[in-house]
C-alpha cells in the first residue's frame, strides 16, 4: 500500500486495508526462482548452450545447502520464503522490527549481522522513507565478497548505482530483480546487457492464483470495514 497516501485517505474516513498476504506464495516463489537462477547461472547456460557451447567441464555453480540467507523483512512474503530456503538446507536469518513469534528455523538478527554474515540476501520489506537505499555502496561494502542479492519488493530500497558497481566489481556475484526504481524499466537502462543481473518486470505476484486470491481479500476487506461502518 506504499503508493496510497494514507494520511489523505484518513483524514477523509477511508480505511486503506491490505490483502494481507493474498499474493505470499507467488512473490516467494519468485523470489526463490531468481535466487536459483543467480546461484545456478540458469540464464547464462542456457544463452550457452542455445548457442551450441557445452560448458561442463568449465563451469561451477554455487550450492546453497550450507550456505546463510538474509531476509529484510518477515511478514507473509519473507516467512514463506524462509520455509522454502530452510527446505533448501539453508541457515536463515531475519530483520524485520515487528514480527512476532518467529519460526524456530528463522533466526532474528540485526541488519548489520545481515550485512555481515548472509551469503544470500532477499528483501520482503515495504518501501518507507526510513529504509530507501538500504542497500547502498556502504551496506554493500560490509556484505561478504560473492554475495548474492534478490528484490521482489520495491526498487526504492536499493542504490541501483551502487549495485551496478558492487556487481562489476563482483563484489556481489549476481543480482536477481523483479522491481526497480523507475517503472516500467526503459530502454537504455544501466542493468540491460550486463550478464550478472536477472530481471524480471515486477510480475513476482502476478499469477492466476494470486488474483483470485486478491480479489477475495480485496471483497472482505470492503465487507469487514462495511460491516464495521453499520455497526458503529
Amino acid at each position: 500500500t506504499d503508493t496510497i497516501d494514507k494520511v489523505a485517505a484518513k483524514a477523509r474516513g477511508i480505511e486503506v486495508v491490505a490483502a494481507v498476504g493474498a499474493n505470499a506464495a507467488a512473490v516467494a516463489e519468485q523470489a526463490l526462482a531468481l535466487l536459483l537462477a543467480c546461484a545456478k547461472s540458469v540464464v547464462q547456460l542456457d544463452a550457452r548452450m542455445h548457442a551450441g557451447h557445452w560448458d561442463k567441464a568449465t563451469h561451477k555453480s554455487l550450492e546453497l545447502g550450507g550456505r546463510t540467507v538474509g531476509l529484510v523483512g518477515l511478514g507473509a512474503i519473507g516467512l514463506r520464503f524462509a520455509k522454502m530456503a530452510d527446505a533448501l538446507g539453508m541457515r536463515v536469518i531475519g530483520f524485520d522490527p515487528f514480527a512476532k513469534h518467529l519460526p524456530d528455523y528463522v533466526q532474528s538478527v540485526s541488519l548489520e549481522t545481515i550485512w555481515r554474515e548472509a551469503d544470500a540476501i532477499s528483501l520482503h520489506c515495504p518501501l518507507t522513507d526510513e529504509n530507501r537505499g538500504m542497500l547502498n555502496a556502504a551496506t554493500l561494502a560490509q556484505c561478504k565478497p560473492g554475495v548474492i542479492v534478490v528484490n521482489t519488493a520495491r526498487g526504492g530500497l536499493i542504490d541501483e548505482a551502487a549495485l551496478l558497481d558492487a556487481v562489476r566489481s563482483g563484489q556481489v556475484m549476481a543480482a536477481g530483480l523483479d522491481s526497480f526504481a523507475v517503472e516500467p524499466m526503459t530502454a537504455g537502462h544501466p542493468f540491460q546487457g550486463e550478464p550478472r543481473f536477472i530481471l524480471s518486470p515486477h510480475i513476482g505476484g502476478v499469477t492466476s492464483d494470486a488474483y483470485v486470491n486478491m480479489g477475495v481479500g480485496a471483497a472482505r476487506n470492503a465487507l469487514a470495514v462495511l460491516h464495521r461502518t453499520a455497526t458503529v
